[in-house]
């Protein structure tokens, strides 16, 4: 295999590596593992294609996303050879117009790219769902997630400040990787909803925020804990709403809250469309600030005048996601979309 990056000498220790990697801005101000020619052909190893194939350019710099390139961010995140299918598929659905990547990249909102892994790979690699999920202590989410971020950063060139003009950034930005709980899960798992195969491995990329936590430790009935999810999710402050046909909301229940709901009977229709009905905010709240006047909705809604209405936060329920993660407690998320981005799902096929 012959490989085309860049080869640095550098010392045989780690702070050298690492003030090397930080002084040319290759690196996110944690310290990588170097990315040897040994390492990068391992990580290779596990996918079908040459390590010259592009997936494609990558904004905002629209530098090619070559296989080799990506395997140089994995090694330097910290992934297993095992992981780098996953970053590939990930990087395919980034790069699907779809996703606009470019706006992700380039917007002042906080938004970043959360993996969703579902199906039998998310289980042979570890990669976690459970308690803590979106938090530290699990290297597949944290390295696959970060890896993702360092390809962003090295590959589409969107540094802070220069070409990611993100206000203030996000913890999401380092890294955001979780599977799905779909052990815990009531109901059939996000990428069979979508269409796929039980027996697939599938990533979703959903551009959001960081997660919303809905806290509800009183509510025994599916209504009651379905009203604390609306409620969280229909805030003066979020983007979901102001442009109304690109957004998009992501529901993580927790499990126990999952097991109250499907208790009740209500399927994952019924929830979105629980949602869909109460994640509303009054005409009135809306002029108050926001984006007031600079929205983008629908001729329907530009026509509403009466301050009481109602207004929903995402265009219909099919705009919902709705996924089972975490563990014990009492205590779900939500996450808005930054509204000019779609969630986009890949499968795992290039995996060797």
């Amino acid at each position: 295999m012959t490989l085309r990056s860049e080869v640095l000498e550098l010392p045989d220790a780690p702070d050298a590596v690492y003030q090397a990697f930080c002084e040319r801005d290759w690196c996110d101000g944690l310290p990588i593992i170097p990315p040897t020619a040994e390492r990068v052909e391992a990580m290779l190893a596990t996918v079908a294609g040459d390590s010259e194939e592009s997936l494609g350019p990558m904004p905002p710099l629209w530098r090619e996303a070559t296989l080799e390139k990506l395997a140089v961010n994995a090694v330097m995140a910290g992934c297993l050879p095992e992981h780098f299918p996953v970053v590939v598929a990930t990087v395919e659905a980034m790069l699907d117009p779809a996703f606009n990547l470019y706006g992700v990249q380039a917007t002042t909102h906080p938004v970043a790219p959360l993996l969703i892994l579902n199906g039998p790979y998310a289980r042979t690699i570890g990669m976690h769902g459970g308690s803590g999920c979106f938090g530290p202590g699990f290297r597949a989410n944290a390295t696959i997630g970060r890896a993702i971020r360092l390809i962003m950063l090295n590959v589409g060139g969107g540094w802070p400040g220069r070409h990611d003009m993100a206000t203030h950034g996000s913890p999401a930005k380092f890294s955001y990787a979780i599977a799905e709980n779909e052990a815990r899960s009531p109901w059939s798992p996000l990428h069979v909803e979508l269409g796929f195969a039980p027996d697939q491995s599938v990533v979703t990329v959903f551009g959001g925020e960081a997660p919303h936590n809905v806290n509800d430790h009183v509510s025994t009935t599916a209504s009651g804990i379905l009203n604390t999810v609306s409620h969280t999710a229909a805030t003066l402050g979020s983007n979901v709403k102001w442009y109304l046909s690109q957004s998009q909301l992501l529901v993580v229940l927790g499990p126990e809250h999952a097991a109250t709901v499907a208790g009740d009977n209500f399927g994952k229709d019924d929830v979105k469309a629980f949602v869909f009905e109460h994640a509303r905010l009054p005409l009135g709240t809306l002029k108050l600030g926001g984006m007031w006047g600079i929205q983008d909705w629908p001729r329907w809604m530009m026509a509403v005048t009466d301050d009481r209405a109602l207004l929903p936060v995402v265009a219909s329920p099919a705009e919902i996601y709705l996924i089972v993660a975490g563990g014990a407690g009492k205590h779900s998320a939500v996450v808005p979309n930054c509204t000019f981005s779609r969630a986009v799902s890949r499968p795992l096929s290039r995996l060797r």
